[in-house]
């Protein structure tokens, strides 16, 4: 029977195995949105276009698939771009399903239609792996059948497709229904040659990056490897906890500790796993690998982009067990724990030096406070600085926007996360970055999420006060005036609990926090916990 464009959309997005939609409507998306009703997707709102990007982006995450991003055109298009570029950046499979103006009208053929863009997908193009206009109903199914593929395939991440609106309300016959295709593995590589210079190493050492916590059953299998090498293993910001912090290999996630960059440039072979190699990895570009470096990761781009490297074009967890079958017995025996604990040593000795005692017993308050296996997205705040370094996940997801680093990010990111888990999820903002995604606090209401939003209350942008103050000796534009939180979540019909500390490292003062989380974890639907404290950045080495 004939169908409406958007029906063909919703129907082959059934077909490729979606089952949840983020968006916000717009007058040239009805009929895309209108095909919702009936059908199996379960659709969640939200109220600004870069947070549903954002809820789309922490669904991935906790699902390893993507979901459905429905959007308008112009304005609505550009909006969802600061959350697509986190995506991106990240490589979070998302298939976004965008509205355009008549197709009279593309390319500015002809002029004056409503939220009218010369190219809204050169918009696009910056913060999305590929691009596709369909002008005619009968495409759709293939096209969709390839941006999901596009997604999925190494190195994922978000895809744009977008359809205007004559389309979407046309019928078509269509009859095409789409199965949809496996990723495309990543080739193998080098993982022979690896494995040769692996072995003969002397004092190999492991950097773990975001594609090892993003390739599925990768971290066992980098555990497997590191136990079989004898090697020190260190994980960036993005792989916090890929290898667990109590393992004696593990030298934690202190990429910016000058221990962990000699470490990494000592090495005589440094496997580097799913990470670029960048700015914060390397220590501020600090870093001088002395040794071999074999760089592996899914996107060629980034093979060779900030040093000389065998460079090995695959998924991470591929490669690792590849690598794993291909590596002698009898290498562990390298001093590998030794000289990992000695960098532990090193690390704690630079912090007992800096008088962090505060800030070191409120992430330990955090960490007790959050239960265990429990998924947790960080706002761009001093707490995740912090996170980025010394979280342990405990089998739980923890994921921040460091790809991008957008503000806004954490809260609409669990909402995602509670979607896809059906479970309470931990949100960590700041109060500067809480101001971006107040407006999301409806949609836990509305869809009755259990999401439990932490906000620490410093009244400013705690780090870029901290970055001027010490480039400057003076802040400025930092200090803000903000609600009260409290007020604003009670006007959502939220529960909220506020709790005030100065020094968290005085004998019971972080209970308070422990036990407003505890609260906050109770129950059904949302909940908001303000903490009103400061806190310190590290000094980097």
């Amino acid at each position: 029977m004939p169908r409406t464009g958007g029906q063909v959309i919703v129907e082959t997005l059934e077909d490729l195995g979606i089952t949840d939609v983020f968006g916000i409507p717009g007058q040239h998306a009805l009929a895309l949105f209108d095909a919702l009703e009936g059908s199996s997707l379960r659709y969640t709102s939200a109220r600004v276009e870069n947070n549903a990007a954002f809820a789309a982006d922490g669904y991935a995450r906790a699902t390893g698939r993507p979901a459905a991003l429905f959007l308008s055109t112009g304005p609505g298009a550009l909006t969802s771009l600061a959350g697509l570029q986190e995506a991106y950046a990240s490589g979070v499979p998302v298939l976004v399903v965008c509205a355009q103006i008549p197709a009279a009208g593309l390319g500015g053929a002809r002029k004056g239609f409503l939220h009218q863009l010369v190219s809204q997908a050169s918009a696009a193009a910056q913060v999305t792996k590929a691009q596709y206009t369909v002008r005619h109903g009968s495409a759709l199914p293939q096209v969709l059948a390839d941006a999901h593929h596009a997604a999925l395939s190494a190195p994922q991440g978000p895809v744009w497709v977008e359809v205007p609106q004559d389309v979407l309300l046309a019928e078509t016959l269509t009859e095409q229904h789409i199965d949809p295709r496996e990723p495309d593995a990543a080739a193998p590589g080098c993982a022979e040659q690896a494995a040769g210079l692996l072995a003969r190493a002397e004092k190999p050492v492991i950097l773990a990056g975001g594609g090892v916590a993003r390739s599925a059953g990768a971290d066992s299998a980098l555990r497997a490897v590191a136990e079989r090498l004898g090697a020190p293993v260190a994980c960036t910001g993005a792989a916090v906890g890929a290898l667990p912090l109590d393992h004696p290999l593990s030298v934690g996630s202190w990429v910016e500790d000058r221990a962990v960059t000699d470490l990494l440039a000592e090495a005589d072979v440094l496997l580097a796993l799913g990470t670029s190699m960048g700015e914060v990895t390397s220590n501020y570009f600090s870093l001088r690998p002395r040794g071999t470096v074999i760089q592996v990761d899914a996107n060629p781009a980034v093979l060779g982009s900030n040093h000389d490297v065998l460079g090995v074009c695959a998924d991470a967890g591929e490669f690792l067990r590849r690598l794993g079958a291909g590596l002698p017995a009898g290498l562990s025996a390298r001093a590998g724990e030794e000289r990992a604990a000695r960098v532990r040593e090193a690390i704690l000795r630079r912090l007992d030096g800096q008088d962090l005692a505060h800030e070191r017993a409120f992430m330990a308050a955090l960490r007790r406070a959050i239960p265990s296996g429990a998924a947790t997205y960080w706002d761009m705040t001093i707490a995740a600085y912090w996170a980025w370094n010394l979280w342990d996940p405990r089998e739980g997801l923890s994921a921040t926007a460091q790809g991008a680093g957008g503000l806004g990010y954490g809260f609409p990111a669990a909402i995602g996360g509670a979607v896809a888990r059906g479970e309470r999820t931990y949100a960590i903002a700041g109060d500067g970055s809480a101001m971006y995604s107040l407006a999301e606090l409806a949609v836990a209401v509305q869809h009755k999420l259990p999401v439990t939003w932490i906000i620490i209350d410093d009244g400013g942008y705690g780090i870029l006060r901290e970055y001027m103050n010490d480039t400057f000796g003076r802040a400025v534009g930092t200090e803000l005036a903000r609600p009260d939180f409290l007020r604003v979540a009670e006007a959502f019909g939220v529960p909220a609990t506020r709790c005030r500390i100065e020094d968290a490292a005085a004998p019971g003062a972080a209970e308070e926090l422990v036990e407003a989380i505890a609260t906050a974890s109770e129950g059904t639907g949302p909940r908001v916990v303000v903490c009103e404290t400061s806190l310190r950045m590290f000094a980097p080495s």
